[in-house]
C-alpha cells in the first residue's frame, strides 16, 4: 500500500504543475504571420506565445465582429479555476497519506479520479462552449461580414483539438505543458489504484 500511496501523492502534486505551465495553447497560421500567433490558456488567464499577440488577435478579430480577448477578471472561470485544481491536488495528497498510513482504502484513489474526471470533462464542456459563444456571437456592425453559401453568417469558432481553416487562417488548438501534466499525474493515480489492488489480492 506504500507504494501505490506515494504514487498517488506524486500524481496529485502534479497538479500543482498548472499554476505554472499553461493548459492550452491556441496559434493561427496565414501568409500575412509566417511565424504565427498564438495565445496560452492559463488556470487563471490569457498569455500571448510572443509580446503582442493578444493584441494582434484582437485587432485581427475586430474586422470580422469578435469580441476582444476577456481580461483576467472577466471570467469566473479565470478565478475558479485556480481553486478547484488547487482543492484536488491537495485532496489528492490528504488521500495518498491516509492511505500510506493505512487510515483508507486503495479505493478512495479511484474516487479521487473519477472526480477529476467528472470535473475536467465539465471544464472541457464550459471551454468549447465559450469558444462557441466567441466565435459565432458577432457584432452585426463589423467592417467585414463574411458568409457561407446559404448567407448565413460564418463560425471563427476555433477548434476544441485539433486544426482547422478559418478564412486564409489555419488554427491550431492543442494541449500544453500544464495539461500533459495533469493528463500524467491522472495516469499515476490510476496506477496507483492499480498498485493498491494487487496488494489487497
Amino acid at each position: 500500500m506504500k507504494t501505490a500511496s506515494i504514487t498517488m501523492i506524486i500524481g496529485s502534486a502534479l497538479l500543482f504543475g498548472l499554476f505554472f505551465y499553461p493548459l492550452w495553447s491556441i496559434s493561427l497560421e496565414a501568409p500575412q504571420y509566417p511565424s504565427g500567433i498564438g495565445m496560452y490558456i492559463h488556470l487563471d488567464g490569457l498569455e500571448g506565445h510572443e509580446k503582442h499577440d493578444i493584441q494582434n488577435i484582437d485587432g485581427l478579430n475586430h474586422y470580422i465582429g469578435m469580441r476582444k480577448l476577456p481580461k483576467d477578471d472577466e471570467m469566473w472561470e479565470f478565478s475558479v479555476f485556480p481553486k478547484v485544481v488547487g482543492g484536488m491536488a491537495i485532496l489528492g495528497i490528504i488521500i495518498g497519506i491516509l492511505g500510506f498510513f493505512k487510515k483508507i482504502s486503495y479505493n478512495w484513489f479511484l474516487g479521487w479520479l473519477i472526480l477529476m474526471l467528472v470535473l475536467g470533462v465539465l471544464g472541457m464542456i464550459d471551454f468549447n462552449n465559450w469558444m462557441t459563444d466567441y466565435g459565432t456571437n458577432l457584432d452585426p456592425n463589423a467592417i467585414m461580414k463574411m458568409t457561407d453559401k446559404e448567407g448565413n453568417p460564418l463560425s471563427y469558432k476555433p477548434p476544441l483539438f485539433g486544426s482547422k481553416d478559418i478564412l486564409n487562417f489555419t488554427a491550431h488548438s492543442y494541449p500544453a505543458t500544464g495539461a500533459i501534466l495533469m493528463g500524467l499525474g491522472m495516469f499515476l493515480t490510476f496506477a496507483a489504484y492499480i498498485i493498491g489492488l494487487k496488494k489487497a489480492k
